[in-house]
């Protein structure tokens, strides 16, 4: 519809209401202060994530250890293991190294010791690892003392003991004692040779 201005006079202008300085400002400040907080909360939050990736890394890294450390815990399981039946193994061999070359070596040290003592003999030797049990006949016991001390003196037999020693009351012809002793038979120790003392400098020795 048109309108006609028939009194001639100008339209008044519509009047604007005025805002307060006062309540823009605080416009001002709540939006800020929305920005500041969406800031500080957002930085926090990549804080919080960098922090738990790094833990998460962190976690992975140790459980990588764990299993790196019971792989190894299993391999030293085995490793001991296989050191045992080794040791077994070898023990069982020196053993029966030491029989075989003792044999020989027990036989002659018995003989040796016999053949040292006048008037003895012996009835029987029972050998049970290296425990021995030796039983013998002598004309006075004199000699059973002496062949107590040349078992000592071989180097062969340790922990020489008598058990018993009697006279032979079935022979009233002759005086024999009968005895029975126990020992520790085993290899001598070879003892280390003294290097020869070296000649003062400066003196030769005459030929």
């Amino acid at each position: 519809m048109i309108r006609i201005n028939l009194l001639g006079r100008t339209r008044p202008k519509a009047t604007r209401t005025a805002v307060p300085i006062e309540a823009t400002l605080q416009y001002v400040l709540m939006a800020i202060a929305l920005v500041a907080s969406t800031g500080i909360l957002y930085g926090h939050y990549l804080l919080m994530d960098r922090e738990n990736k790094m833990v998460l890394a962190h976690i992975q890294k140790q459980t990588g250890e764990k299993a790196r450390l019971e792989q190894l815990k299993l391999q030293v399981q085995n490793f001991e293991k296989q050191k045992t039946i080794l040791q077994q193994r070898i023990s069982v061999i020196e053993q029966l190294q030491r029989n075989r070359t003792g044999g020989q070596e027990f036989l002659d040290a018995i003989a040796n010791t016999v053949s040292r003592t006048d008037t003895l003999w012996l009835t029987s030797v029972d050998k049970k690892g290296d425990a021995l049990t030796i039983n013998g006949s002598a004309g006075s016991i004199n000699a059973v003392a002496n062949y107590i001390t040349q078992l000592k003196r071989s180097g062969y037999f340790q922990n020489v003991e008598i058990k018993e020693s009697h006279q032979d009351e079935s022979n009233k012809a002759v005086e024999i004692y009968l005895f029975s002793l126990t020992a520790q038979f085993g290899l001598p120790q070879t003892a280390a040779v003294p290097a020869p003392a070296a000649a003062p400098a400066g003196k030769t020795g005459k030929l």
